[in-house]
């Protein structure tokens, strides 16, 4: 696979990206903040819901999952299904809040509820957390296009950061979700086209027909979807079910990166219909990836090949042994749910800076916002940036990993002040919630840690999520008092 043919593909493909931008971005002499922070409330759902797919998964998703069937068969397929029921939740449950309070960035409910310090708290939680997981999940997309882009051309890695951010920096100016939503859809479409087109073409060098294929995914053993029969196994039905429907509920439902462009529809109903309609299409999509690293694995095992890690299966596969046109398809669908994640991380970020932390909408008029936004979207762009750069540095996966265990447990206090806020009415000390918020992460990692030897060998897994928030809960209990007659 030649480098140059790889980043012929690839600059058509951003070409194509910035000619959709510049289109949907057009704003007829309207200000910037108009339109930037929530499309101006126009956005088409069925747009909005095909872009929320590319939005979800990344470029670590789209490494990682055809990967994991050998270890978890089709056992992730239960995850998905919980992911359905919360999607339901968020649908029937927070996005009437959401649309009743007509808030532009969801953490102004905190507001509403707890005060200034409450909404900054919340936005705070989210920034670090998104900005930690964007900035991972962009280093391992920039790593894969370094290996087969950058290194052969001998152009670094600082290179690579700086241009990676800058082509998201730039499509996303224009008219943040306005143009998002429009570029996101594309995004996805040339995701799942690129993996349709890798399954076909792998099937073909094993010389399956559609039907043949069919059958070598449903007769694996590795498509084993259901396990209900070992409570102890992480693969327990029950455990990954409510997994995927809590994690929906906290990492969509309460945060501003997923729910900014679902926000962006014109009203209630469509917000519904959008956020129900991907939710059920993650089923096909996901069974896409899983009966791709079916027929990864039967390639695999077909040739004798030796491959370290279920992360490099899919990489290895599809840029060393199937040709250059697989390889192609490989970079195109990585950098295209790489950079959809990205550019609404970005985005999202910079309305939560700009509205949750600096206030700006009340502080300046439009003309200032509008100033204000655009210096933020640049700041934001450049730091993640530095961020992936840095990133480079870490020797190993075990910090990486530990920056997404750090992130993942920002998601607690969040889901702990939503809840507490909405089935309460007690008032939480404004000047010890702060504190309480950082406190439980810090207790529940105590627990996670320590679970086996205090609780005759548990181990706890996605109730970290949920100890999390309980612990933010009864901390809230604690320092409130009742509401005011």
């Amino acid at each position: 696979m030649k480098a140059e043919a790889v980043l012929a593909v690839i600059a058509l493909y951003f070409v194509i990206l910035f000619v959709v931008s510049a289109l949907s971005g057009r704003r007829r002499n309207s200000p910037l903040s108009s339109v930037f922070f929530d499309g101006g409330r126009q956005s088409p759902w069925w747009v909005v819901a095909i872009s929320m797919i590319g939005s979800s998964i990344s470029g670590v998703t789209f490494v990682s999952v055809p990967g994991m069937v050998e270890a978890s068969q089709f056992s992730y397929m239960q995850m998905v299904l919980g992911f359905i029921a919360g999607y339901a939740v968020v649908a029937y449950v927070l996005l009437p809040l959401y649309y009743r309070y007509n808030l532009t960035t969801i953490y102004a409910y905190l507001e509403d509820r707890f005060g200034t310090v409450g909404r900054k708290t919340g936005a705070l939680f989210f920034v670090v957390s998104k900005f930690l997981g964007c900035g991972v999940r962009m280093f391992l997309t920039a790593s894969v296009l370094q290996l087969f882009l950058f290194d052969p051309l001998g152009i670094p890695f600082a290179v690579n950061a700086a241009v990676t951010m800058l082509v998201v920096w730039g499509y996303s100016r224009r008219g943040g979700v306005k143009t998002l939503v429009w570029v996101d859809m594309l995004q996805t479409l040339a995701m799942i086209g690129a993996v349709v087109l890798c399954l076909c073409w792998i099937a073909g060098s094993l010389g399956l027909d559609f039907g043949g294929l069919v059958r070598t995914v449903v007769s694996s053993p590795d498509s084993r979807i259901w396990f209900f029969d070992d409570p102890l196994d992480r693969r327990y039905f029950w455990k990954q079910f409510l997994a995927g429907a809590f994690t929906v509920v906290a990492m969509t439902g309460l945060d501003q990166d997923m729910m900014q462009k679902n926000l962006s529809c014109r009203n209630l109903r469509e917000a519904r219909r959008n956020v129900m309609s991907y939710g059920v299409a993650f089923v096909p999509v996901n069974l896409l990836f899983l009966a791709l690293g079916i027929l990864l694995l039967s390639f695999r095992n077909s040739c004798g090949i030796t491959i370290d890690g279920p992360d490099n299966l899919f990489p290895t596969i599809a840029t060393q042994y199937m040709g250059a046109g697989v390889g192609v398809l490989f970079i195109l669908g990585l950098t295209a749910a790489g950079f959809s994640s990205a550019g609404s991380a970005l985005t999202s970020l910079t309305s939560s800076v700009t509205l949750d932390l600096l206030r700006a909408d009340r502080k300046y008029g439009t003309e200032g916002l509008d100033r204000i936004c655009k210096r933020v979207h640049s700041g934001v762009a450049v730091a993640m940036g530095l961020a992936i750069f840095g990133f480079s540095a870490l020797k190993g996966s075990s910090v990486i990993d530990a920056v997404y265990t750090i992130a993942g447990y920002t998601y607690g206090p969040l889901l702990g002040m939503f809840i507490f806020g909405m089935t309460s009415r007690l008032e939480p000390s404004r000047k010890l919630l702060p504190a309480v918020c950082v406190a439980a992460p810090v207790i529940t990692f105590i627990l996670d840690h320590n679970s086996e030897r205090w609780f005759g060998g548990y181990q706890m897994g996605f109730e970290v999520l949920l100890v999390n928030a309980a612990v933010t809960m009864l901390g809230l209990l604690i320092v409130s008092r009742r509401p005011r007659t």
